[in-house]
């Protein structure tokens, strides 16, 4: 044992516990929401640091939980249900509210259904963003694989390319409102809803027809795929502290609805429809010990 490790042993200062929330842009709904969430756990939970993380978000997000790198994530659900079974490592701690799949263009272009992106460069998503395995089924349904010229972008560099006329469309599935899509001047949201009963049949009913409201970004009302999203963590976690991670989600709901109202739709009657991904037991245990 080396001479740090036996301070550390013998009466030197206690190491502070680490939380790390592995989120995704920083103009997205989980970084709000997960830098929330992280000064709640701070408050809460003594000698505890806690940090929201920019990742590509969610299929990045549960290999980081995967890896020991996170100790919670945010996910959408089709990225824990592609397989047979669920990843046996990972276990939920709630479901959270619903992402819908934004597609962006230009308020005065051509674009004005899914089918108009042919031949257009579009951007998919970044590179381990749930956006991009969302995309790639609805792209899939509609008969467009290899009929655009598909570019891997996260959302802020969508957003930056989409002003600059660098790319026609982009996509980006997320909370309403997305605050950055919500900034940007001269939009449009294309119309989506078509493509969900093609999806559901071939992939999976997590995916439904959610409606994009007037009030998100003043625009013309779409409706468009969404799926439920859920706070992940290791099925390996201390029971004790997934009880009380559960316990802040929605005692403490308020504060992370202050960040972002996507927030206002945990309940504890959704929060635990997590399926086919296991509560963890200590979550469960919460849910039980609140069940109206």
């Amino acid at each position: 044992m080396t001479a740090l490790a036996l301070t550390g042993c013998m009466g030197g200062a206690p190491r502070r516990r680490q939380i790390r929330i592995a989120t995704g842009s920083r103009t997205a709904v989980y970084f709000a929401v997960g830098t929330a969430l992280a000064g709640i756990v701070e408050q809460e939970l003594p000698e505890t640091d806690a940090v929201a993380m920019v990742t590509a978000a969610s299929a990045e997000n549960v290999q980081l939980i995967v890896d020991n790198e996170a100790e919670i994530g945010f996910t959408q659900a089709d990225i824990l249900v592609t397989g047979a079974t669920p990843d046996p490592r990972i276990a939920a701690l709630a479901r959270v509210y619903d992402d819908l799949l934004h597609l962006v263009v230009r308020d005065e272009g051509p674009i004005r259904t899914l089918d108009h992106l042919r031949g257009r460069r579009v951007s998919i998503g970044a590179r381990g963003s749930g956006t991009v395995v969302t995309v790639r089924r609805v792209l899939d349904v509609a008969k467009l694989t290899g009929r655009l010229s598909a570019v891997e972008l996260n959302l802020d560099d969508s957003l930056k390319a989409l002003a600059l006329g660098e790319i026609d469309a982009f996509f980006f599935s997320g909370g309403i409102p997305v605050s950055g899509i919500k900034q940007l001047a001269g939009k449009r949201i294309v119309d989506l809803s078509n493509t969900v009963t093609d999806m559901r049949k071939r992939w999976s009913d997590v995916y439904v027809v959610r409606d994009v409201p007037v009030s998100a970004y003043q625009l013309p009302p779409v409706s468009t795929v969404a799926v439920p999203n859920f706070l992940v963590v290791p099925r390996q976690m201390d029971d004790d502290l997934a009880f009380d991670l559960a316990r802040m989600l929605l005692e403490r709901r308020d504060v992370l609805a202050r960040a972002h109202p996507a927030a206002e739709n945990l309940d504890i009657r959704s929060a635990v429809a997590t399926l086919p991904v296991p509560l963890h037991p200590g979550a469960a245990e919460y849910f039980k010990s609140v069940k109206p």
